[in-house]
């Protein structure tokens, strides 16, 4: 599937964020790669961009992109870029002979909405527009989106500032080659050299289609305001990770979506921020093992503070596209040292400090159920997900419960009670599993 993107204008209301509206990092990543990128999920294996302004520097970066990306990525210059953008789509006349997806480089969509647009049955020299048909959607600015009626699935009219539509142009598109000669007939027979206007030639002889994206998210960030939007949105998205437990859900979460914020606009990678965390356990169990009561709680602090940051890796991995197998390879063998570490340092504090050689074995159960709960969660999990879809995350038992009983351990300074605890949940709930996947192979 060829792609074509239009990059082609100044992006003037956007000038506080950067000089160049496509390569505007939006969360670490600059805002055409986001699309690019997106493309790329949605099944492209092409791209064509049309350039305007600042030619030469977006024609250098989408290089190097297409280099780290392994995607053939073309650009084609328009002189005409202060004109109409239909100007810039006439561009790629003579590169695209076939069907092909047409967005513009500064909208943001659901990778699925491109992918079954791209399956949505288009007929000979049709166009066929993702329409949004929520019109409450929160994330456009009514008075500055293009309108679309319908007609069922047929467009018959569109345009800013149009009276009684139903519907938002997305500006992702399924277009034929026929797109081009209704941008040339829109020009010559109404002096307009708009991309809606060729729609609006187009939908008169009953060519122009629509496809529903269900509500699914876009957003064209135009302004500062819809770039806070999306910056927002794509956050809230870190917050659907299905293995979340209930503490990681409604604690470290909304704490570990602040910090990443802060991180994906600096270089640092994931696996950096795993070893970070890895680092800050091994701080705080060091502390646990002083036996002091003030470096205890200092340390119980440590210890969460690394729970929240252990959210991260994988957070900026996600937002900044930089996920690997062997990044979350890595981050699960580090998790396994450090709550080895911690619960030996808290094991070590109780012995000293009570002398009590049954806290050697609550210790020790506490690191059995640790290591097994950790072991029996893939195929675990993988068989709640098909059962149930969604919903078992918010009782899910894991690591994040284990280190905030630590968090609470080290606080009330009542060691030896919740390491009975830590071992009695943690072995439980493994022998509970253990029973639930018995019958599934």
């Amino acid at each position: 599937m060829k792609w074509l993107i239009i990059a082609a204008g100044e992006g003037t209301r956007l000038r506080r964020q950067g000089p160049h509206k496509p390569l505007i990092p939006l969360l670490g990543i600059p805002l055409i790669e986001r699309v690019v990128r997106t493309g790329m999920e949605a099944g492209a294996g092409s791209f064509l961009v049309v350039t305007g302004y600042q030619a030469e520097a977006l024609s250098n970066f989408l290089r190097g992109l297409s280099e780290k990306l392994r995607v053939p990525i073309d650009t084609i210059h328009n002189p005409d870029w202060t004109g109409d953008n239909g100007l810039s789509v006439l561009r790629a006349r003579e590169r695209l002979a076939e069907p092909f997806i047409l967005s513009m480089s500064d909208h943001l969509f659901d990778p699925g909405i491109a992918k079954d647009l791209a399956a949505h049955p288009l007929g000979q020299r049709e166009v066929v527009l993702a329409v949004d048909r929520q019109l409450d959607n929160p994330l456009v600015n009514p008075e500055d989106v293009t309108g679309v009626k319908l007609d069922g699935e047929r467009i018959t009219a569109i345009g800013k500032g149009l009276d009684g539509l139903n519907g938002y142009d997305t500006g992702l598109f399924h277009c034929t080659p026929a797109i081009f000669d209704a941008l040339e007939g829109s020009a010559n027979a109404q002096n307009d050299k708009t991309l809606s206007g060729g729609i609006r030639w187009l939908a008169v002889r009953g060519r122009a289609k629509t496809f529903d994206t269900n509500g699914r998210f876009w957003i064209d960030v135009d302004d500062p305001s819809t770039y806070r939007q999306a910056e927002k949105v794509l956050l809230e998205q870190m917050r659907d990770k299905p293995n979340d437990g209930p503490v990681a859900r409604w604690l470290n979460r909304p704490l570990s979506i602040r910090i990443s914020r802060w991180l994906v606009k600096i270089p640092v990678t994931p696996n950096q921020i795993s070893v970070f965390s890895f680092l800050s356990s091994t701080a705080a169990a060091a502390l646990f093992l002083a036996g002091d009561r003030f470096l205890l709680l200092l340390g119980g602090l440590l210890a969460q503070f690394a729970s929240v940051v252990d959210g991260c890796d994988g957070e900026v991995a996600r937002l900044k596209y930089q996920q690997s197998d062997y990044g979350g390879w890595l981050d699960a063998v580090l998790d396994r040292y450090a709550d080895a570490f911690l619960l030996f340092g808290l094991t070590w504090y109780a012995f000293v400090t009570m002398g009590n050689r049954w806290v050697l074995v609550a210790g020790f159960g506490a690191l059995v159920g640790s290591f097994l709960i950790s072991y029996t969660a893939d195929k675990y999990d993988n068989l709640m997900r098909t059962r149930y879809r969604r919903g078992f995350a918010l009782v899910r038992m894991g690591r994040d419960i284990r280190v905030f009983l630590i968090f609470l351990a080290a606080l009330t300074g009542w060691v030896h009670p919740f390491l009975w605890m830590i071992a009695a949940v943690m072995n439980a709930e493994t022998l509970r599993r253990i029973w639930v996947c018995r019958d599934h192979p």
